[in-house]
């Protein structure tokens, strides 16, 4: 009898959460690109645009635990369409705006209904992929925060030329609207889609949560389990590396563009090309980061080991941001940039570290804590750099998101130790047994 082939439709979902994904990280950096422009229209400061870069921040960090919750009960099909469609729209109310509250508020609305995204992401990975395709499949969706920014930005900054920084708000907005459709109608949870038994079978071999949806979904949280999570070594350390790889990834989000036109007199349209370069380096990173990593667990190394190397060596080759300080030259300065955030793309594939560590009950919630302490910095970095940057010397603001980078290394190196699922107790009295 012969056996029957294994389907592919896992790689299908795969590409979907990268689409997704380059419409996210376009909604939330666009601002970033219309800055200049923007700012002088609206005659914002360096303080007030360092509030409206961090405004998204506000939302999307506090949201994450509810969201989280929201990925625990409600199926990603409709979640993800509903939270797509939601954040398009927030960003095409962008283009009305004519004054600091208005912005303000729907950059909040932004983070708002982009929180769980990331949580959902996560958990559609683990039910979708075995463990030994992860870093791979996690790198692949994650780069698309990165490629769409590194191949886009021109585009952006050409219809910004032609059509003012409103009109480029407006489209980036509609196409997050259009693909909202393309998920509801193309994604499906394993056990209701294409696949075959041979390739569900072969995703959960390997540890992929393909009955996730049947069996946890609709439960309440037992808070007491997730105290039980929060007090794991392991979970505080990928916490603490998570907000400073997140600082050195929002500096590009909000203030990088204004950095190269303002502190480095950089021609708008050249910014716009000259900015793409480190996006690509960082797109390079985070594919090469899933190849190394899932490569190390085939070879027989431990989940830990193999995931740390590429997490460790990007956040120490980050610090090289402060190299900027150090030269003039527009290119040499595009050089550390780009060095930086190649480093940043290498150590992207943290979520791995969710995927193996948290209960297979409580994935949304610990990815939302995770997502939560990452994205504390979306709210601290914007507004620190316009501090530090206040009185027109952008130097400290490099060195403090160095200084950032050697922390989360040293995180990863000291604080988490041997990586495995956590096993929570089902019943309260189980939990106060193992305190």
């Amino acid at each position: 009898m012969q056996t029957e082939k294994a389907t592919k439709k896992r790689f299908v979902i795969g590409f979907l959460l990268f689409l997704g994904v380059v419409i996210n990280y376009m909604d939330r950096s666009n601002l970033s690109l219309a800055a200049p422009l923007l700012g002088h229209d609206l005659h914002l400061n360096s303080v007030e645009m360092g509030f409206i870069f961090s405004a998204f921040g506000w939302s999307y960090a506090i949201l994450q635990i509810p969201g989280g919750l929201l990925v625990d009960r409600i199926k990603p099909r409709l979640l993800y369409a509903v939270l797509l469609c939601g954040w398009s729209v927030a960003t095409c109310l962008q283009s009305l705006v004519n004054n600091f509250s208005a912005l303000f508020g729907l950059r909040v609305a932004l983070g708002a209904f982009e929180a769980p995204s990331y949580p959902t992401n996560n958990k559609v990975i683990t039910t979708w992929f075995p463990e030994q395709e992860r870093a791979t499949s996690t790198a692949f969706y994650t780069s698309g925060q990165y490629v769409g920014i590194a191949f886009f930005t021109p585009l952006l900054v050409y219809i910004q030329s032609t059509l003012g920084w409103r009109g480029m708000l407006f489209l980036t907005g509609v196409t997050g609207v259009l693909f909202s459709l393309v998920w509801y109608l193309f994604y499906r949870s394993p056990k209701d889609s294409k696949a075959n038994e041979a390739e569900l079978d072969y995703i959960r071999r390997g540890g992929g949560l393909v009955d996730a949806d049947e069996k946890e979904n609709g439960k309440k949280a037992d808070w007491l389990q997730l105290k039980y999570v929060l007090k794991n070594r392991n979970i505080w350390g990928v916490f603490i590396a998570q907000f400073c790889l997140s600082s050195i990834l929002w500096f590009f989000l909000t203030w990088f563009p204004t950095y190269l036109v303002q502190y480095r007199g950089m021609a708008f349209i050249k910014m716009g090309f000259m900015a793409s370069l480190p996006f690509l380096a960082a797109y390079v990173g985070i594919l090469l980061s899933g190849f190394i990593s899932d490569t190390l667990i085939k070879r027989g190394h431990s989940t830990g080991f193999a995931r740390k190397v590429p997490i460790v060596t990007g956040l120490a080759l980050a610090t090289s941001i402060v190299g900027a300080n150090y030269v003039q030259d527009q290119t040499a300065v595009i050089l550390f940039m780009a060095l930086a955030f190649f480093g940043n793309g290498l150590a992207s594939i943290t979520w791995v570290f969710v995927s193996a560590l948290a209960p297979s009950n409580l994935l949304g919630l610990t990815g939302g804590m995770f997502n939560f302490m990452g994205n504390l910095s979306a709210i601290a970095v914007p507004i620190i750099i316009g501090i530090l940057a206040k009185g027109g010397n952008f130097k400290p603001a490099l060195v403090f998101i160095s200084a950032l980078a050697l922390i989360g290394a040293l995180s990863y190196l000291f604080i988490v130790g041997e990586v495995k699922r956590i096993v929570v107790p089902e019943k309260a009295d189980q939990i106060q047994l193992q305190k």
